[in-house]
């Protein structure tokens, strides 16, 4: 069966350091991601809520996997929400977001999958890809706006 990924990049003009902190602050996360404050000690095994920033409701939760600051980032997701869907490890994503610094400013690339291995498999990378592109001109926007 073939990998099927969600995928998105964008240059900054910020260091990685910038582009980290823009990343992982809830002051900046809700103003790119769907005004939800990311939630987290950001240690291997902690727990990564994206939680409304008005509401208090948890709308994506994960663990963190792996975490290199300011270059790697790597964390499970599951929408506690989505009621038809068993939450259990087999219907989580994993999400890979990696900095690298680059002609003076930050590449940023994400990839979020696989879609062909969880039961909801009609959640498709297409419109994760749509996500990503949003959430990352939100990103490149708050970095460079120093």
């Amino acid at each position: 069966m073939p990998e099927k990924y969600a995928r998105g990049s964008i240059h900054v003009d910020a260091p990685p350091e910038r582009v980290w902190q823009v990343f992982t602050k809830p002051e900046y996360t809700r103003q790119f991601m769907y005004s939800c404050d990311a939630i987290s000690d950001w240690q291997v095994g902690s727990e990564l809520n994206w939680v409304g920033s008005a509401n208090g409701v948890v709308y994506v939760k994960g663990k963190i996997v792996a975490i290199e600051p300011p270059r790697l980032l790597r964390y499970t997701t599951f929408d506690p929400n989505a009621t038809d869907y068993e939450d259990v490890p087999e219907n989580y994503l994993t999400v890979t977001l990696e900095l690298k610094p680059a002609n003076g400013g930050t590449d940023v690339e994400v990839a979020q999958g696989d879609f062909e291995k969880v039961d909801r498999q009609e959640d498709n990378s297409e419109g994760a890809e749509a996500g990503w592109t949003m959430a990352l001109e939100g990103i490149k926007r708050l970095a460079e706006d120093v």
